[in-house]
């Protein structure tokens, strides 16, 4: 393994942040086999692809990212911004499956 590659399999460990389990992200996965994750903000959707598939083993069909813009919003009598950030829709492939809480084995 060279050092490029060892740099690459490193962002790769870095570029996913964590699963978003909202409602809308669960009826996207229901209907669309659409997982959503938080990302880098400077991720790609090749990076995020790649992480993906070497996270969890599974193979990706198509990568959409979104830009979340942070809300304003106001601490007691002093406003303030949410950071902003980074989310990644990801659609796998037919017969593929990421099982979040192991209960798939059970």
């Amino acid at each position: 393994m060279s050092a490029a590659t060892a740099v690459k399999d490193e962002r790769l460990y870095q570029v996913i942040l964590r699963p978003v389990i909202t409602e809308k992200s669960t009826i996207a996965a229901d209907k669309r086999r659409q997982i959503v994750f938080a990302v880098l903000p400077d991720a790609t959707k090749r990076e995020v692809r790649q992480a993906v598939e070497k996270l969890f083993d599974v193979k990706v069909d198509s990568v959409q990212v979104v830009n979340v813009r942070g809300k304003v919003k106001r601490f007691g009598r002093i406003p303030g911004k949410r950071s902003d950030w980074k989310k990644a829709y990801v659609r796998l492939q037919e017969g593929h499956d990421i099982d979040f809480l192991g209960l798939a084995g059970a």
